[in-house]
């Protein structure tokens, strides 16, 4: 099954690591002459739900900029430093957090836009924007609240779909419809060789996409694709950030030893797969209408995903640590934070450190938080907002019984 060392060392050393000479000369050329990328995103083609004069392009605030300044701005992106990237519940300030994360996607991803002539300034928004959703404990907090919200109210929760949720409504920035759709559709669980747009045009469109995404699960969320040539450069981009980046941080963890993976490369994956991966993407995807990687590099992240779920991802002892711990901390907060609202009992922090805070920041818009229409959904909002450090500490001011490792997270205030 797969390669053999030996075969796979072969295969890795013969990935090219720079940029053939033809293209380099068609680059220059272009660039001399001026060219414009047909098919990247100008900044006239932006999208908003609401014309406000207060969004207006100008010549040092263009549009996507705008849109990651509204970004770097929210309580949400500010939080995602308390956030998990892999590794929960480790008292180690070298492992990454999902903060990390979202900088290194973006940095990778313009660093394929700019040499592909692509609209940065929207790759950064797409980047720093496409993770505000994400739970507290990763991918193991985003499964409980799935599977919370399925068993309460029917629906799906996915940290793409919440992300969106999280920029459009519980903060109304009226960010662009091309940085929303990017957010959506970032999907950096879910490889593909080849990224095709999908047309999308328009906010009755996303809409009813969005919609789909609250009632059908995951295998509809995989087929989401993006609008625009940037989008899809920061779907690659996430799978290229983390596959290297989360053997780092388990070899760092003391979890696994440097020669714990087939390749043989250790923690020095991480910098072998940045640049050998923009290398290919680059030259398989300029000039082109949609962005690509050769069939070589589409087996090897393939290859090397597998590897991070069996040997880090799903082993004992690394996201699923303390599972029923874990499990039975979301169920109590979830129940403890629903009786609240149905009682009406504005003393509960889901009223002073939730509500009242969304409620602040629409007021600047003329907006308002629907928390009474869909006391689930306000529930999973507050949760999904919560940093694993204000979750851990809350539970156990909450829940005693829990033997969380307790921290000063809670202002009484």
């Amino acid at each position: 099954m797969g390669d053999s060392a030996q075969g796979l060392h072969a295969r890795l050393l013969d990935m090219p690591e720079t940029l053939s000479d033809d293209l380099l000369e068609q680059m220059e050329e272009n660039r001399a002459s001026g060219w414009v990328n047909p098919y990247r995103c100008d900044d006239g083609d932006v999208i908003r739900r609401f014309p406000r004069s207060q969004d207006a392009s100008t010549i040092f605030r263009p549009p996507f900029v705008r849109d990651i300044e509204k970004i770097i701005h929210l309580p949400a992106y500010n939080r995602l430093n308390g956030k998990t990237q892999v590794f929960s519940l480790r008292s180690n300030d070298d492992l990454s957090r999902r903060g990390l994360h979202v900088q290194l996607v973006s940095r990778i991803a313009r660093d394929i836009g700019a040499a592909l002539g692509l609209n940065c300034d929207l790759i950064e928004a797409i980047a720093l924007g496409h993770d505000l959703g994400h739970t507290p404990f990763g991918h193991a907090g985003e499964r409980r609240l799935h599977e919370l919200l399925q068993a309460h109210a029917g629906r799906s929760f996915y940290h793409n779909v919440h992300s969106v949720r999280v920029l459009d409504t519980l903060f109304g920035r009226n960010v662009s419809l091309q940085t929303l759709d990017g957010v959506l559709t970032h999907n950096g669980e879910y490889e593909q060789r080849a990224f095709r747009l999908s047309g999308l045009s328009s906010f009755d469109a996303f809409d009813s996409v969005m919609e789909s995404c609250y009632t059908e699960d995951f295998g509809y969320i995989k087929t989401l694709c993006p609008a625009t040539l940037e989008g899809c450069v920061v779907r690659i981009s996430d799978i290229i950030a983390y596959v290297g980046r989360d053997r780092q941080d388990a070899i760092e963890a003391g979890l696994l030893d440097e020669d714990a993976f087939d390749d043989g490369l250790g923690s020095l994956y991480n910098s072998w797969i940045l640049s050998h991966a923009s290398v290919d993407i680059i030259e398989n995807s300029y000039g082109k209408d949609h962005i690509e990687m050769s069939e070589g590099l589409f087996r090897e992240l393939s290859r090397a995903k597998a590897e991070n779920y069996s040997k880090i991802y799903l082993s004992a002892g690394v996201e699923e640590e303390r599972s029923e711990m874990l499990t039975r901390a979301f169920e109590l907060m979830y129940e403890h934070f629903l009786a609240d609202l149905l009682h009406r009992d504005e003393s509960s922090y889901i009223y002073r450190h939730h509500i009242a805070r969304i409620e602040r920041a629409l007021s600047h818009y003329g907006r308002s938080y629907d928390w009474q229409g869909d006391f689930n959904q306000t529930v999973v909002d507050y949760i999904a907002s919560m940093t694993d450090g204000y979750f851990t500490e809350l539970a156990c001011k909450l829940f005693p019984e829990l033997e969380f490792p307790g921290r000063t997270y809670i202002n009484e205030q």
